[in-house]
């Protein structure tokens, strides 16, 4: 059944074109979620894919589909790390982070504005998000864009194009493994 969530939500992530994709996930069975979460692990790690949860109540999950790599990367890039310490996140680990993050949807019940930093946004964008309240934007695609328009709607465009390949491919019979390229 995540397979659906998969495509529909992650095909940037599972294509290499973005570092990480999220969505919101209601369980038919909630005590066999870990389980799918750790079987789909065993299947995508090795193409440097991980899944993770950053929140769960009752019914429903928030899995983060991510390239560990690019994160860790990402949280490298200049900038960031000076964005990132004030909230308490050690940008050396991907897993402190991704822990910190969990911490931080726990406290706001909401996405804390530094999580676009782990969806890949342009820091630029995402400081441009906060200091103008989610107003003013330029285009608004995966995310709000306050800085380059231009690349923004070709990522877009790109990725768009993406989830509709694997749509048909996935479809066509092509498996989640199959369509996950390797890092």
């Amino acid at each position: 059944m995540l397979e659906r969530f998969f495509i529909e939500h992650c095909s940037p992530t599972l294509a290499g074109l973005k570092t990480a994709n999220l969505f919101n996930y209601t369980m038919e069975r909630p005590c066999d979620l870990d389980a799918q979460i750790q079987e789909w692990n065993q299947q995508l790690n090795h193409r440097g894919v991980f899944l993770t949860i950053l929140d769960r109540h009752a019914d429903r999950a928030l899995i983060y589909v991510y390239r560990k790599s690019r994160l860790q990367a990402d949280l490298q890039q200049e900038g960031t790390a000076e964005f990132l310490s004030p909230l308490q996140y050690d940008c050396s680990n991907v897993e402190a982070c991704l822990k910190r993050l969990r911490e931080r949807i726990a406290q706001t019940h909401s996405f804390p504005h530094e999580i676009g930093l782990f969806l890949s946004y342009p820091l630029a964008d995402v400081i441009g998000f906060i200091e103008n309240g989610g107003q003013n934007y330029r285009c608004a695609g995966c995310w709000k864009v306050y800085c380059d328009k231009c690349a923004a709607e070709k990522l877009f465009a790109k990725f768009r194009k993406c989830k509709q390949v694997y749509t048909r491919l996935f479809h066509s019979g092509r498996s989640i493994t199959q369509l996950t390229i390797a890092a």
